[in-house]
């Protein structure tokens, strides 16, 4: 069952890879390591597919909280090509996570994400 896990978990390590990405090369890379070519990313705030609308959502939140991080805030727990997990987004200045959520990703075959649903569990206010 493990090796289950471990699918899920690579997966999730790869998406915050992408979210976590420094510059704009890395994320083109990053995210298609993550997504598949056609892979979309549904939020409150975005609904979005293909790899160039996803780095723009991407490269918006970095915008919007720079010196920021996401990390992942519990377990990874999937089953049937389907991942859920919790995650927030961190300040590298005094540690504090003002933002926070749940995501459930959708896999193909070779582990990579087809669909993200995404919810926002705890948000500043002005910030959606």
């Amino acid at each position: 069952m493990s090796a289950v896990n471990d699918r899920y978990e690579s997966a999730v390590a790869r998406y915050l890879e992408a979210w976590n990405a420094g510059d704009p090369e890395t994320l083109t890379k990053a995210v298609a390591a993550a997504w598949t070519a056609d892979g979309s990313y549904t939020d409150p705030l975005a609904d979005v597919s293909g790899h160039e609308q996803i780095a723009a959502v991407i490269t918006g939140a970095q915008a919007q909280f720079p010196g920021f991080s996401f990390r992942l805030s519990g377990t990874v727990d999937g089953h049937h090509d389907i991942a859920r997990f919790t995650w927030e987004l961190v300040s590298a200045a005094d540690g504090s996570a003002p933002v926070a959520g749940f995501d459930v990703i959708k896999l193909d075959d070779d582990g990579r994400i087809r669909t993200v649903h995404g919810f926002l569990d705890r948000v500043p206010a002005g910030a959606a």
